[in-house]
C-alpha cells in the first residue's frame, strides 16, 4: 500500500486492498485493542487500516458514535436525577426546532446552543408543522439547509461549473459561524448515517484530514495540506492549465509574460494584490524559478487565502465526528461516508425493495421496474434524488437506503 501511494496514480485503486473476509469478525473488539495498546504489544487489524474496507470502517465509526451518544445522553440523564428534577426522554436526543422561513440563522442558533448535546441522535421540528420525526424530516432539514447555503447568491461557497464542485469563498467576513454549521452538518450527517448531496473536490477531504484529530494546542494551524497542480486541475481547471502551460513553457517567461510574483482577485467589484512571499509585486517570474511561483499560486489558493474560512469548518466537523476511528480514513473514504457512492445498481435497489399494501409480483410494481430499470443514468440519479435526498448510495449498498413502495389508499384525484 505505501509503494503504491508514492506513485502518481497509483498502479492499482486503495479498494483493491480491502479484505472483506474482515467484516465478518469482531470490529470492535479490534478497535478497542487498538485504542488501548495503539501500536504496541497487541495486533489488531486497525493497525492495517488500509485492509479494511469502507463497510467495515463505517461499522466502526456507527457503533463508536452511538456509543459515544449513549454515555453523553446517560450523563444528561444522571446530571437530572442527582439535581432531583424529573427526566425528560427529549434529553436522550439533539433536538433541533426550525422555522422554514429563517432556516440558516435558527439552526445555527439551535446548533451553537445545544454545543453539548452534538453527538446525541438527531431530531427535527419545524415550527408550526405537525409531525414526527421518523427520519424524513432529518433529511429534509438537510437538503433545505444545504440548497440554501450552497446556493451562489449566498456567497459562502463559489461553483466551478467545468469541474461541476464547490469551492470555498475568499471573501473576508466579519464571522465565519456559517462556516462552523456546514463543517456541523457534514459531520452530523455521518453520524446519524445520511448521505449528503455535496461536491466538494478530494482535496476538502484531505484538508478535513490534516490532522484527523484536533491538535490540544489551539495555535496550532488545521486544514493545511501539501497541494499540488493535480489538486487545482480538480477545482480550476481552465486556470490549471494556464499554470501547466507556464511550466512547459520553452521561450523566455520573464520577458513574454511578464508576471511578478503576485495574485489579482476581484472582491465586491475591486482588484484587490496579494503578495505570494514578501516583496513579490517586485519579482519577476523567470524560467528559474516558475516552479515555485506554481506552487506558491496553488498553495495560496487552496490554503492560505480560505484558511478561516476553512478552519472554521474542520472545527465544525470536528465537533460532531471527533473519533479515534478517523485515523483508519483515507480522504477518499471520508468523501464516500458524507456523499455515498456514485455507483448505482438498481437491480440491487429492486431486490431489497420493501412493499406495504403490494406484492413485488402485482402488476404495477412489474410496470414500475420495468420502466426505473429502462431508465437512462440520469433519470435514475434523478428518481434516487426525489427519494432519498441524494443521488449516491450509502456505503453499506443500496440495502442501506430503506426503499420501501406503499400503497396509499386516499384518493387519487389530487
Amino acid at each position: 500500500d505505501a509503494a503504491n501511494s508514492l506513485i502518481n496514480p497509483p498502479i492499482i485503486s486503495y479498494t483493491d486492498f480491502y479484505n472483506s473476509t474482515l467484516d465478518h469478525i469482531d470490529l470492535m473488539e479490534e478497535y478497542h485493542n487498538w485504542q488501548c495498546y495503539g501500536n504496541s504489544h497487541r495486533f489488531s487489524f486497525c493497525q492495517y487500516p488500509f485492509i479494511i474496507s469502507i463497510t467495515a470502517k463505517k461499522v466502526i465509526i456507527q457503533r463508536d458514535s452511538e456509543q459515544q451518544m449513549i454515555s453523553i445522553a446517560r450523563q444528561s440523564l444522571v446530571d437530572k436525577v442527582s439535581r432531583r428534577q424529573k427526566p425528560d426522554m427529549n434529553m436522550l436526543f439533539l433536538n433541533v426546532k426550525v422555522r422554514r422561513t429563517h432556516l440558516v440563522s435558527d439552526s445555527l442558533d439551535e446548533l451553537a446552543r445545544k454545543r453539548a448535546d452534538l453527538k446525541k441522535k438527531l431530531k427535527v421540528t419545524f415550527v408550526g408543522e405537525a409531525g414526527l420525526d421518523m427520519g424524513g424530516l432529518t433529511k429534509e432539514w438537510f437538503l433545505l439547509l444545504i440548497r440554501q447555503i450552497f446556493h451562489p447568491d449566498y456567497g459562502m461557497f463559489t461553483y466551478h461549473k467545468d469541474s461541476h464542485c464547490h469551492w470555498f469563498s475568499s471573501f473576508k467576513c466579519d464571522n465565519y459561524s456559517e462556516f462552523r454549521l456546514v463543517g456541523a452538518l457534514m459531520g452530523l450527517a455521518v453520524y446519524n448515517s445520511i448521505t449528503l448531496d455535496i461536491r466538494f473536490p478530494p482535496c476538502c477531504y484531505k484538508k478535513l484530514l490534516s490532522p484527523p484529530i484536533v491538535p490540544c494546542d489551539h495555535n496550532t494551524l488545521v486544514g493545511i495540506c501539501d497541494v499540488t497542480l493535480d489538486d487545482l486541475f480538480q477545482i480550476m481547471p481552465e486556470l490549471a492549465h494556464g499554470l501547466s502551460e507556464l511550466l512547459s513553457y520553452e521561450g523566455n517567461v520573464e520577458e513574454d509574460f511578464y508576471s511578478t510574483f503576485q495574485v489579482f482577485q476581484e472582491e465586491f467589484g475591486v482588484i484587490k494584490s496579494y503578495n505570494l512571499k514578501p516583496n513579490g509585486d517586485k519579482i519577476p517570474v523567470t524560467n528559474q524559478n516558475r516552479k515555485e511561483y506554481v506552487q506558491l499560486y496553488v498553495d495560496f489558493l487552496l490554503n492560505k487565502s480560505i484558511y478561516k474560512q476553512f478552519a472554521a469548518f474542520y472545527y465544525g466537523f470536528h465537533s460532531v465526528c471527533a473519533s479515534y476511528a478517523l485515523l483508519l480514513l483515507r480522504p477518499e473514504e471520508v468523501e464516500i461516508l458524507v456523499c455515498g457512492s456514485p455507483e448505482l445498481d438498481m437491480s440491487a435497489l429492486q431486490r431489497s425493495t420493501q412493499y406495504e399494501g403490494y406484492q413485488k409480483t402485482d402488476l404495477t410494481i412489474r410496470y414500475f421496474w420495468d420502466v426505473v430499470l429502462g431508465f437512462s443514468l440520469d433519470l435514475q440519479k434523478k428518481l434516487l434524488h426525489f427519494a432519498t435526498g441524494s443521488d449516491r448510495v450509502p456505503v453499506g449498498g443500496m440495502a442501506d437506503l430503506n426503499f420501501k413502495i406503499s400503497k396509499s389508499e386516499t384518493s387519487t384525484n389530487w
